[in-house]
């Protein structure tokens, strides 16, 4: 007995369409069609997968000669597949759409978080703004851990929805009939969204104008930094006053770099691993790390004036 014919035998005694069993290959049905017909085989990936479907050794299904079906013990040579039915699928789905939006706010709160700290420091050190440093300080670190909790509280809850599919990225997987079709459906529809929004163009143009504000933004701040300090450092007041000019303090530049690089270390991980759902505790370690580092530099200017 030739392959098609067994093919045809078992798609058969297992109540399948051609249709149904295209599904179950993730292939066309002209494939099933072409392999019943004896017009082609498939290759040996999809071999295997035929013999795993149908419980059948792959000699039976590639030797001739072998007219009885050589059946395998599912429960020894390998295990079951878990199969996800519509109604999981659905939901599953479902799930990501609404999960996704939470944890892109999420991640926005995270990026927005050290922003308080930095304007808030800048204030205090303003002659205009009349804020003490250490309650700057303490007020924008109040911000940042509120934002970066209400993160947190937001990554947790997305990922306690999305637990009980877990599997779905873990173990190997089948779906039922019409599962397949249904998403590559709604993926198709999807696709233009996706597109216009995962661009390379579209990436770049964005990444541009962020290089922008910020080249603008450093225009503004070394031309007016310059000017400043001349008169400071005629005056001999701010960082240029005579105890200063001793032993400057470093405390400002700490922070800012501190900042930055978390920042960036949060960001070139997520980005690269695309894993934005655990990347968050990034923000929570920097943040309780911080105080920290205020401490340390605090003490560090402290003794070196």
């Amino acid at each position: 007995m030739i392959f098609a014919d067994k093919l045809i035998l078992l798609r058969k005694k297992a109540g399948w369409s051609q249709e149904e069993l295209a599904e179950q290959m993730n292939v066309t049905r002209q494939s099933v069609s072409k392999w019943e017909g004896a017009q082609s085989v498939p290759d040996l990936e999809k071999m295997i997968r035929l013999s795993e479907l149908f419980e059948v050794s792959t000699d039976y299904l590639l030797k001739d000669e072998i007219e009885e079906a050589e059946h395998i013990n599912p429960s020894n040579d390998m295990p079951s597949l878990k199969r996800v039915s519509m109604e999981e699928a659905n939901a599953f789905l479902s799930v990501k759409s609404k999960t996704a939006k939470t944890i892109a706010y999420a991640v926005f709160l995270c990026i927005l978080s050290p922003i308080a700290l930095l304007v808030l420091g800048a204030i205090s050190e303003s002659t205009a703004g009349g804020l003490n440093e250490g309650i700057a300080g303490g007020i924008g670190m109040i911000i940042l851990i509120i934002l970066v909790t209400i993160a947190a509280v937001m990554f947790i809850s997305s990922g306690s929805k999305t637990a009980p599919f877990a599997y779905l990225e873990k173990e190997k997987f089948e779906t039922e009939y019409g599962v397949s079709g249904m998403v590559k459906e709604r993926k198709a529809k999807y696709k233009d969204l996706h597109t216009k929004n995962d661009n390379d163009l579209f990436l770049m143009a964005m990444l541009s104008l962020s290089f922008l504000i910020a080249g603008v933004g450093v225009i503004c701040f070394i031309k007016t930094g310059i000017i400043w300090a001349s008169y400071e450092k005629l005056l001999q007041e701010g960082e240029y006053s005579k105890e200063n000019k001793e032993k400057p303090s470093i405390a400002a530049a700490v922070y800012t770099a501190y900042w930055v690089i978390a920042t960036a270390v949060y960001l070139g991980y997520s980005l690269s691993s695309n894993n934005w759902g655990q990347s968050w505790i990034i923000w929570v370690v920097a943040g309780v790390m911080f105080p920290a580092i205020v401490a340390i530099t605090n003490a560090f200017d402290k003794k070196s004036k």
